[in-house]
């Protein structure tokens, strides 16, 4: 499990645009990856163009920005089309990389107990190193708070 202060983990995973990315990929930039339950559900689709929307602003103060979730690369490639989303999206169909960043939980779906990604984001430094965590994510305002925190950093 990731902890604030220490380094990330090395990981790979399949992305969007027929490639695979990993951590060292990000070196010496800062980079936001946060974990969202589903491709084309309203919140996600939410927080999606709200990264999209305030993207320039991320590149401009020194990070990159990854989504990840559990879905396929096909509906990746769909829903990065479809948001005209700039950044790229890996699927984490093994939850490898969830349950590094201890993202999958139980969740309560419409009645019924299902383990689901809870939205999360992380914020990496240029070393890999783990700089700050916002867990249980309400979409609202939080583009705004990570891009703060990216600018101070």
């Amino acid at each position: 499990m990731v902890n604030i202060g220490k380094k990330v983990s090395p990981f790979s995973l399949p992305a969007t645009g027929e490639k695979n990315l990993s951590l060292k990929d990000f070196r010496g930039s800062k980079l936001v990856i946060y974990f969202y339950p589903k491709d084309s559900t309203p919140g996600c689709t939410l927080e999606g163009q709200n990264f999209r929307d305030r993207y320039d602003e991320f590149k401009k103060a020194g990070a990159e920005i990854l989504g990840v979730s559990r879905d396929s690369l096909k509906a990746h490639e769909n829903f990065k089309a479809r948001q005209e989303f700039p950044f790229d999206l890996l699927s984490d169909a093994d939850e490898i990389l969830c349950r590094q960043f201890d993202v999958i939980h139980e969740k309560n779906m419409y009645g019924r107990k299902v383990m689901g990604i809870v939205r999360s984001t992380f914020l990496i430094d240029g070393n890999g190193v783990l700089q700050k965590e916002w867990r249980k994510v309400r979409v609202k305002g939080h583009v705004d708070d990570v891009l703060e925190a990216v600018k101070s950093l």
